[in-house]
């Protein structure tokens, strides 16, 4: 079986962001009173007192931008929370935020959508990214948030850096 990678906002597109975020905006830090944002720097719920940020995030620009794709108008930007400071990372490999409903949806090398998928949480996650990647045409998926269609992380062909 196929081993399938979440894969962070990037570090050096953290420092970008904790600056001024993909809409221009300055960052402005919070205390996460209640804890339970899903940060997308180290792929993990924030706790209770924890300093984050919600920052505008554009992944598909970002995206296109080191491989020459042009996703017209498929670019978009949303809101994504990050560690307002410096973090670590992901503490290991694998698919984060996977027990609610997601829609993964298919992007070609072009930056095109090629089409969405609900999941469940009674699917399979790695059969549904298995089934996206069947399709040669797919060169990224991205997972989002069913509830507000948040960007919430991108998973590409095993071996693409």
């Amino acid at each position: 079986m196929t081993t399938y990678t979440a894969r962070p906002v990037p570090p050096e597109v953290l420092k970008e962001l904790r600056s001024a975020d993909d809409a221009g905006r300055g960052t402005v830090p919070v205390t996460d009173e209640e804890g339970g944002a899903p940060l997308r720097c180290c792929l993990r719920r924030s706790a209770p007192g924890e300093s984050v940020a919600l920052v505008s995030y554009a992944p598909l620009r970002r995206w296109a931008a080191g491989t020459g794709a042009d996703p017209g108008a498929y670019d978009e930007q949303g809101p994504v929370f990050i560690h307002a400071d410096d973090c670590p990372g992901p503490e290991g490999d694998g698919l984060p935020f996977t027990g609610s409903h997601r829609v993964l949806r298919r992007y070609s090398a072009a930056g095109r959508i090629l089409g969405g998928h609900l999941v469940t949480p009674e699917d399979s996650f790695a059969s549904a990214l298995g089934r996206a990647f069947a399709d040669p045409e797919v060169a990224l998926v991205h997972v989002r948030a069913v509830e507000y269609g948040c960007f919430l992380y991108e998973v590409r062909r095993p071996g693409d850096h």
